[in-house]
């Protein structure tokens, strides 16, 4: 192994490359370890990659910029990052550079040909850009002008057609002063990834519990006595959960894992920090693994509650937690009416679960005087997404699973600080309480108008009503669904403002005028301040607020933190004599956090207790206290009809993924290992049944025509691959498969695109003769 950094690969992704190998039996073990090593090497060198490996999620370091999965209040280990974390480290610590001399090589035409992996793997951005009106090159910009160029477009422009965009890396300081500068133009505007993840989750939680958060720490999961794992692949999307899963077991509990694919990570774990994980096989995870049909999580919650209910009434008093149903909630009997008889054949069709199987972990959740549900996007990404989240909150409101010990509701965030962004005020749907509470703290008058989520802002590119669009890190082009409605909207924008560290596919999908403002990273230092380096705050899956700070020396001495770019696009938009001390802010952040701790609830003595060994916990009513801040007072059960996916004769129904390589639209690398498929990403993983039954044949290469509402939208030279999945459904890569998403195809009441939710069938392609190989 060299251990000197490597340069940016020359070659794109070919997919004649791609070779098939068995699944894997496991997730992590020495593997992972070397993986990591080598990336990081690959991208930044030893002593780079070893600095920053040593901070990464330790006291007094920085936050991964990967997943939400929070950190021990107790000791912690040497090494408190996982594989996909590590990687995501390497490509920020990258020592390759993106300057001047990249982008007058190549042309947005040439660019616009390559793929996400490429563009990413080019290195950071290390100077500002501009590409204006006509012009086939990015060129260089000073920091004043574009600041300038940006203030006039804002100026120039109706508040409702300015959209600020935000990725969930975005740390909470960032976020406050993001919004605060949306709410002073006069927009609420404010799109961000959420919209396009776990926005199902918020809307099913907050209407049914008050609020739209999980309810548990990371000490409960160790503590529980039975998790479910719903559509969530913990091995690749939050590897250091499988840990506390571990500590699960160890500690007596059981895991049921609730998933279409037979994912590695949900079986067994080697933990490359203990002797067994090194030198054994693992610990198992699963006790019991739910092969569900794609959507049919909802007939599986409401019979497992029908199921609870028929044990409460043959033995009184054996389920039901009655002192808290009757004391903390209502709509029981509503519920228990709905629940009183089921059609066990729809469900078994609903599911593709064999009746015996609910039944076996019914009696799991009967036994359990602690339950927990974890679930991620494979819950939230369909039609009745908002109904089956609130399935799952029924069934725990029933056994009395909110403020107690080892019990409660878990959605599982992805992206770091996703879920502080919505706390520090990012959302398109703000609280009355929070604009009164802004406009107070600042001498303004906030926009009560609701703007525009992640799917209305694409419908607003296609009117032609954007002038202005600022994102603030992520790849919006490549997010969304109904990939060529979203590039040619983009690309009718007026100006477009990316405020990003690597190049990506929103770059090149450019507004008439385009500019590139490179910022610093969680790792780097942030120290050109009056008062020396700066540290910033982040709030983790479980409401846990901590503080992050980079160590590493910047790449470039052109990069800006992102509150000092805020601060100064502020600046150039309002002039002097603004009742925002926007400059006051960027130099210190203790300002930011003082105006926070007068606007946020919960975050009192901010700048002290943000300095404390672990942070602090934001409040959460049902976790502390039982109570439910709904419009009753109280937790509410509800009643949903059943609801899955159906689709027409001679269809699939299709679910995006990301590859183990791979975090939301950034490709690390091309081996998605645990599924046994490399060097290629178009590719189709199909039940073998299905793949008979159409007529097609393991390896054929085939164009992807999705339906909906009549409207059908095609991706073409896909490649059908053999694979466990559940029958009657299959899988895709994300984004590649983002184009057969219509926009308006979402889940009802949160507006999230059904990523999850495609009806698809194949048109065999031919005169090709790429040919997969076999490992």
């Amino acid at each position: 192994m060299k251990f000197l950094a490597r340069p940016a690969p020359g070659i794109d992704i070919d997919e004649a490359n791609l070779q098939i190998a068995p699944p894997e039996e496991h997730a992590a073990g020495v593997k992972a370890v070397l993986v990591a090593l080598e990336r990081g090497v690959a991208q930044a060198g030893l002593s780079r990659t070893a600095h920053s490996m040593l901070r990464v999620n330790q006291r007094g370091g920085f936050d991964c910029p990967g997943c939400a999965w929070p950190e021990s209040q107790g000791r912690r280990k040497a090494a408190e990052f996982c594989e996909n974390g590590a990687k995501a480290i390497a490509e920020e610590t990258t020592v390759r550079s993106v300057g001047a001399d990249f982008w007058e090589s190549h042309s947005i035409k040439e660019l616009s040909g390559k793929s996400e992996y490429w563009l990413g793997n080019q290195g950071r951005l290390s100077e500002p850009m501009v590409l204006r009106e006509g012009d086939t090159h990015y060129r260089p910009i000073a920091w004043g002008e574009a600041f300038a160029l940006i203030g006039e477009r804002i100026r120039a422009a109706p508040p409702e057609r300015c959209v600020f965009y935000t990725s969930g890396r975005t740390a909470n300081e960032t976020a406050f002063i993001y919004q605060l500068f949306a709410r002073s133009v006069g927009t609420n505007n404010l799109p961000d990834c959420s919209n396009m993840c776990h926005e199902s989750s918020g809307s099913a939680m907050n209407s049914t519990i008050g609020i739209g958060k999980g309810t548990v720490s990371l000490e409960d999961i160790h503590d529980a006595e039975l998790i479910f794992v719903v559509g969530q692949n913990p091995g690749t999307n939050h590897p250091r959960m499988l840990s506390a899963l571990k500590e699960c077991k160890g500690n007596g509990g059981k895991i049921v894992a609730v998933n279409p694919l037979p994912e590695a990570g949900l079986f067994n774990f080697r933990d490359p920090q203990t002797l067994s994980g090194v030198l054994g096989d693992g610990a198992p995870i699963a006790d019991q693994y739910l092969q569900i049909k794609v959507g049919g999580d909802l007939a599986l919650f409401q019979a497992l509650g029908h199921l609870l209910l028929e044990e409460e009434h043959a033995n009184p008093g054996s389920v039901v937690d009655a002192a808290f149903v009757h004391g903390h909630t209502e709509g029981f009997e509503d519920y228990r009416r709905a629940r009183a008889v089921i059609d066990w054949k729809e469900t078994e069709k609903a599911t593709g679960l064999a009746q015996s199987e609910i039944r076996s972990v019914a009696s799991m959740l009967i036994a359990s005087k602690a339950s927990i549900f974890c679930w991620a996007l494979g819950v939230t990404q369909q039609p009745h997404s908002v109904d089956t989240i609130r399935e799952m909150v029924n069934v725990l409101l029933l056994q009395g699973n909110f403020g107690k010990k080892g019990a409660g509701a878990c959605p599982v965030r992805g992206h770091s600080n996703v879920q502080g962004d919505r706390t520090m005020g990012i959302w398109e749907k703000p609280k009355e309480e929070f604009l009164a509470a802004l406009d107070n703290e600042f001498a303004m008058v906030s926009p009560r108008n609701h703007g525009y989520d992640a799917v209305e802002t694409m419908e607003a590119f296609e009117r032609e009503e954007v002038d202005v669009f600022v994102s603030m890190g992520g790849n919006f082009s490549l997010a969304c669904p109904d990939t060529d409605a979203i590039e040619a909207g983009m690309r009718r924008a007026g100006l477009t403002v990316h405020i990003s560290t690597k190049p990506n596919r929103s770059h090149i999908v450019h507004g008439r005028t385009s500019l590139i403002l490179p910022t610093l990273g969680r790792t780097d230092k942030d120290d050109k301040h009056p008062n020396g380096a700066q540290f910033l705050s982040v709030e983790d899956s479980m409401s846990v607020v901590h503080s992050t700070q980079g160590r590493l020396r910047p790449i470039s001495d052109h990069l800006l933190a992102e509150p000092v770019i805020i601060a100064r696009m502020a600046h150039a938009t309002f002039g002097p004599g603004h009742p925002v001390g926007w400059e006051a802010m960027a130099e210190d952040y203790d300002v930011i956090r003082n105006h926070i701790e007068r606007v946020v609830p919960g975050f009192d003595n901010f700048n002290k207790r943000v300095r404390a060994r672990n942070g602090f916990v934001l409040p959460n009513p049902p976790r502390d206290s039982r109570s439910f801040r709904t419009n009753t007072g109280k937790g509410h059960f509800t009643v949903s009809p059943l609801e899955y996916l159906a689709p027409p004769d001679g269809h699939l129904v299709l679910q995006t993924v990301r590859s183990h390589d791979q975090y939301n639209t950034t490709f690390y690398g091309l081996d998605d290992r645990y599924r046994g498929i490399s060097g290629g990403r178009r590719v189709i993983l199909v039940n073998p049944e299905d793949l008979q039954e159409l007529g097609f044949t393991n390896g054929q290469l085939v164009d992807v025509i999705s339906t909906f509402q009549g409207l059908d939208r095609r991706a073409d030279n896909f490649r059908l691959i053999s694979y466990p999945t559940a029958k009657g459904c299959a899988a895709a890569y994300f984004p590649e498969a983002n184009v057969l998403v219509h926009r308006n195809n979402v889940a009802r009441e949160s507006n999230t695109p059904g990523y999850k939710a495609l009806f698809v069938r194949f048109v065999p392609r031919l005169g090709s003769d790429v040919t997969a190989s076999e490992q």
